[in-house]
């Protein structure tokens, strides 16, 4: 009798309970990816929108945009370093010590000044450790300021613009043409590709070949971010 049983089933018992097992692993693990790309792109992951009080409350509107200063003027490294170094406190005593010389809000930059210790800037645009940026590799390969940090130059509280992560990255990194830019119009922040008679996707292939962008073999490695 039992051997009868037997042939009459294909599977064991015990393969009923597969099936059900199966949806709830398809279904709980497409819940799980869903929420997870979801938490992963949210604003409050990404940082963007992220913009400290600073110690000194330093406005790009006024000095970036309306003054028009150089982004090197403060950011003295930018060209030849991994790091964009921030203003040392003689940079802005350079301007202060005649300008608003009194103002309660400079009261930090005077002490500072006077006592040798750095301002305790902020930072705003934070990497992970495990990625390697190097500031001098982009702005020098035609890539603007405003590209990754956005209108700066409109600011009086500089903030966060963009996620910064690698999803970001490697969409430029595949494709670097619609951010390309000549070479002596990285900082400006009022540069517009219309202003060179050529589209910005021309405009790019042409800096691409004439700088020497890597191709996207390259940019695209692990290695290239992650040392």
């Amino acid at each position: 009798m039992s051997e009868s049983r037997s042939q009459r089933f294909v599977f064991p018992p015990w393969a009923n309970y597969l099936m059900p097992a199966a949806l709830l692993l398809i279904v709980g693990g497409g819940i799980y990816t869903t929420a997870l790309l979801t938490f992963a792109g949210a604003p409050s992951s990404t940082a963007v929108g992220y913009a400290p009080v600073q110690p000194i409350p330093f406005s790009h509107a006024v000095h970036a945009g309306s003054l028009g200063l150089d982004c090197r003027y403060c950011h003295t490294t930018v060209i030849n370093s991994a790091f964009a170094a921030l203003p040392a406190t003689q940079t802005c005593m350079n301007c202060h010590a005649t300008v608003l010389p009194d103002s309660p809000k400079l009261a930090l930059l005077r002490e500072c000044y006077e006592t040798g210790l750095p301002i305790p800037w902020r930072k705003v645009h934070d990497l992970p450790d495990y990625v390697h940026f190097d500031h001098s590799a982009h702005v020098n390969k035609g890539i603007g300021c405003t590209t990754c940090h956005g209108p700066v130059q409109t600011m009086d509280v500089v903030r966060q613009v963009h996620p910064l992560s690698m999803a970001w990255c490697l969409d430029c990194h595949r494709d670097p043409t619609p951010h390309l830019r000549p070479r002596d119009a990285v900082t400006r922040t009022d540069w517009d590709p219309a202003n060179s008679g050529r589209t910005q996707r021309e405009l790019g292939r042409e800096l691409a070949e004439l700088l020497r962008i890597p191709p996207r073999l390259v940019l695209e490695n692990c290695s290239t971010c992650h040392h």
